[in-house]
C-alpha cells in the first residue's frame, strides 16, 4: 500500500494523465465512478439513509483523520466545511507538484453527483491555495450562500487574511453538482 503523500502526488498526476487521453469528460467520469460511485460508497450510503446528520459524520471522522485544518457547522438545513489547509493540496504546494490545472475540483468532481442523488445542491468556493468552504442545502431550499461569519463563526475561512492571495481566482460554483457548473471566474 502507498503512503498518503505518495497516493496525493500520484492522484493529481492520474488527473491530468486521464484529461489528456481523453478529455474532460473522461475525468469527470473517473471522479464520478471510481470516488464517488466506488471508493466512496459507504459515504453515498451514511448520507442517502440520513441527509445532513450523515455528513456530519461521515465528514465528522474523514477530515480529522486525513489532517489540515479545518470546522464544520451543521444544522438542521446546512452543512457546512470549512476548509484552512487541506492536507492534500497543501502537500502538493509544498513540493511544487502541480500536473493537473484544478486539483481542487475533484472533491465536486465525486462529492456533486453523490450530493445529487441524496437531494442536495452545493455553494462552494477554492483559492487553489488549500482552502475552501462548502455549504450543502437540500435542493428545494433556496437560500443563498451565508456572509462571512453567519454559519461558522470567526472560523469562517473568509477571514483569513491569505484566503484571497494577489492575483489569486476564486473558483465559486452557486447550487451545483459537477465541475461543469463552475461559475465565471471571481
Amino acid at each position: 500500500m502507498i503512503g498518503v503523500y505518495d497516493f496525493n502526488a500520484h492522484y493529481e498526476w492520474t488527473f491530468a494523465w486521464l484529461e489528456q487521453q481523453g478529455g474532460s469528460q473522461l475525468l469527470r467520469e473517473y471522479w464520478d465512478v471510481a470516488i464517488h460511485r466506488d471508493s466512496q460508497r459507504h459515504a453515498v450510503e451514511l448520507i442517502l439513509r440520513k441527509g445532513i446528520r450523515g455528513m456530519q459524520e461521515y465528514w465528522g471522522k474523514t477530515l480529522p483523520q486525513e489532517g489540515g485544518s479545518h470546522h464544520t457547522t451543521a444544522t438542521e438545513t446546512v452543512f457546512r466545511i470549512d476548509m484552512h489547509d487541506c492536507p492534500s493540496k497543501g502537500f502538493l504546494l509544498r513540493n511544487r507538484l502541480q500536473q493537473h490545472p484544478d486539483y481542487c475540483d475533484h472533491c465536486i468532481g465525486w462529492i456533486g453527483p453523490m450530493l445529487r442523488r441524496a437531494g442536495f445542491v452545493i455553494d462552494h468556493q477554492h483559492n487553489h491555495c488549500g482552502q475552501c468552504w462548502w455549504e450543502i442545502r437540500h435542493a428545494a431550499d433556496l437560500t443563498p450562500p451565508s456572509q462571512p461569519g453567519a454559519e461558522s463563526g470567526q472560523r469562517d475561512v473568509r477571514f483569513r487574511p491569505d484566503w484571497k492571495p494577489k492575483h489569486a481566482v476564486l473558483d465559486t460554483f452557486s447550487r451545483a453538482n459537477a465541475p461543469e457548473q463552475k461559475n465565471p471566474m471571481t
